[in-house]
Formats: structure tokens, C-alpha cells, sequence
């Protein structure tokens, strides 16, 4: 049986995997999904070879055209943009900030999917900045897009709990998922004249500051909570680090441990050493740490990074110089 309802033009803005699942979910959906822009092909891997970024691999799949603009202001672009006639723009991590022109473009307007619960870290890292920050709820806000960023009203909301121990690689991809379903479901109202959209309170508004490598420089003087929750926002990247005898170590999974009765050293000394069990005192309470990786190395257990090393309590993590 043939769906009757109605369905819309979409053109379709994003880059990164977290943006895929939205893609997917439009593409499967009775919308027609007639474009998808996205950042040109840059340098990745250790070969540093100009590559396709998710989103272009899986628009090609779909047989959907795809543009890549160094910039959205380009003319030739904008006239593209307009030939595809669309109803609806959406965007999923696209990576730039939408101009006047392209915004006006669409006849509905461009719906965004954010990965947070706004109006609580609109910005770049929302994801990193709620594990780091030991939110233990996070979710997904569907939203219109407007002049000011991340400000628009919402549309939908979808929550999801934070594990203690659980990392942004582990969270984002739940929320990818999620925001895809909820997006659909939101463009079916509006498709249906059925959208409803509620303002933003723009004084409960916080911002989610773009991750960079000088995030993961650890300061033992912090609580081990603290830390613990910088090491697990920072996964996969740019990772927490610290210096321990000279060289840089990427600090990769770690958990809160009881503090030894005789632990009251200098925040970043080495209270425990053997077996499995690697202990650090911080500012305050003890960081055990289970995984690390030594520079140019693979990432091991603590045991296996304890294993044939002359690493003893006493020793220190220094907060690192050494920034990658």
C-alpha cells in the first residue's frame, strides 16, 4: 500500500560518523533525501592521505549527490543548493556554522540534531563536556536552526543515562542512534503541520567548548573524580596524558579506589604498584589506573605496563610538558 502522507525535499548537512545514523534513518524514512553537503576530504591516518569523511562514503552509497564547499557563501554552491529545490535542510555535526544564505534557502527552515539537552552545552563538544564534567544524564535535542547558535526552539528530547565509569566513545554512539529516530519523527510532524517547538531559556544556557590536545594535560592536584572524568570524556581523543620519568603516558581507562590508610603523598605520586593494580594519589582520594599506553607504543593493562618496568611507589605523574 502506497503511503499517503506527505513527505519533503531534504537536503542533509553533516560530516563525522555521529552524523551516519541520522543520514541512514532519512534515507530509510518516506523523505526524500535529495543532497548532502559536507566538509571537503582532509588529510587522515598516520599516511595523512586526503580522505572521504563518513558521511560523503555512505551519501555515495545512497547514489545522493554530494557537495563539498570549502565555503558556504560560494556562489556556485548556494545555486546548487537552491536547483535541489528542498523543503528542509537538516544538519548533524556538520562541522561549520550555517549562513544567512543557506538558511533561508529551505522553505521549513533547517532542523539540527544536538547531541545534548539544551539549552545545557550548545557548542562544539557536548558529548566530552558532559562525561568530563560527571553529568550523569546527557540525551539529544532536536531544534530549529537560527542566527545564534545552538539557540534555536526545540522540537523533541530524548534523555540517556551516563555509567560512571563509561567513556564519550561509548555515549556517542547511543546518541547517534537516538537523534536519528527523533529527527525522522520530527520532520514527519512537520511534514503533517503537527510540529509543535518550545523557546529556549537562554539563562539556563552553558557552552561546550571545542576539545583540544591541551585538554588532556592532567592536574594531579584535582580530585581523583575529577580526573577520572577527564580521562573518560577524553576518549578516543585527545585522551588525558601525563608525564612519568620523562615520557608522556596517555592515561586510557582508569577508576576511583579506596585511599591506602598510609597514602597522604604529593598529589601524582605512585601509592601502589604491582600486579594489576596501579594507584595514584590526587588533591584528593586515590586514581586507579587500568589502562595506559606509553608514547609510540600500544595501549596495555596496568599490569602489563607495570610488567618489567622500574616503576615503584614514590614515583610521580607530573603534570606533562609534553603536549602531542
Amino acid at each position: 500500500m502506497v503511503d499517503a502522507r506527505p513527505s519533503l525535499r531534504i537536503v542533509f548537512f553533516g560530516t563525522p560518523d555521529f552524523a551516519v545514523p541520522t543520514l541512514d534513518a532519512l534515507h530509510t524514512s518516506r523523505h526524500a533525501v535529495v543532497g548532502v553537503v559536507t566538509q571537503p576530504d582532509r588529510a587522515r591516518g598516520r599516511g595523512q592521505k586526503s580522505l572521504p569523511g563518513p558521511v560523503k562514503c555512505v551519501a555515495e552509497q545512497y547514489g545522493v549527490p554530494v557537495f563539498q564547499p570549502e565555503r558556504l557563501r560560494n556562489e556556485e554552491f548556494l545555486s546548487a543548493f537552491r536547483g535541489l529545490t528542498p523543503d528542509l535542510g537538516v544538519v548533524a555535526a556538520y562541522g561549520k556554522i550555517l549562513t544567512d544564505a543557506v538558511l533561508e534557502i529551505p522553505r521549513y527552515g533547517l532542523l539540527n540534531v544536538h547531541a545534548s539537552l539544551l539549552p545545557k552545552y550548545r557548542g562544539a563538544a557536548p558529548i566530552q563536556r558532559a562525561v568530563m564534567a560527571g553529568d550523569t544524564e546527557t540525551g539529544v535535542t532536536i531544534m530549529r536552526v537560527v542566527k545564534v547558535l545552538d539557540a534555536g526552539p526545540m522540537i523533541a528530547k530524548v534523555t540517556r543515562p551516563i555509567g560512571t565509569d563509561e567513556t564519550s566513545a561509548e555515549v556517542e554512539p547511543d546518541l547517534a542512534r537516538v537523534g536519528g529516530r527523533a529527527l525522522v519523527d520530527a520532520v514527519d510532524a512537520l511534514s503533517e503541520g503537527r510540529l509543535a517547538e518550545t523557546a529556549q531559556n537562554d539563562a539556563d544556557a552553558t557552552y561546550a567548548h571545542k576539545i583540544e590536545k591541551r585538554d588532556g594535560i592532567v592536574d594531579w592536584s584535582r580530585p581523583a573524580f575529577d580526573i577520572h572524568n577527564q580521562i573518560r570524556g577524553l576518549h578516543p581523543w585527545p585522551h588525558a596524558y601525563a608525564e612519568l620519568n620523562g615520557e608522556r603516558t596517555i592515561l586510557l581507562r582508569s577508576e576511583l579506589a579506596a585511599e591506602p590508610e598510609s597514602a597522604r603523598e604529593e598529589p601524582g605520586t605512585i601509592v601502589y604498584a604491582s600486579g594489576d593494580r596501579l594507584l595514584v594519589q590526587t588533591g584528593r582520594g586515590v586514581l586507579r589506573l587500568l589502562s595506559l599506553q606509553r608514547e609510540g607504543r600500544r595501549p596495555v593493562s596496568a599490569r602489563e605496563f607495570l610488567a618489567g618496568r622500574q616503576i615503584r611507589p614514590g614515583d610521580r605523574f607530573l603534570r606533562s610538558r609534553l603536549v602531542p
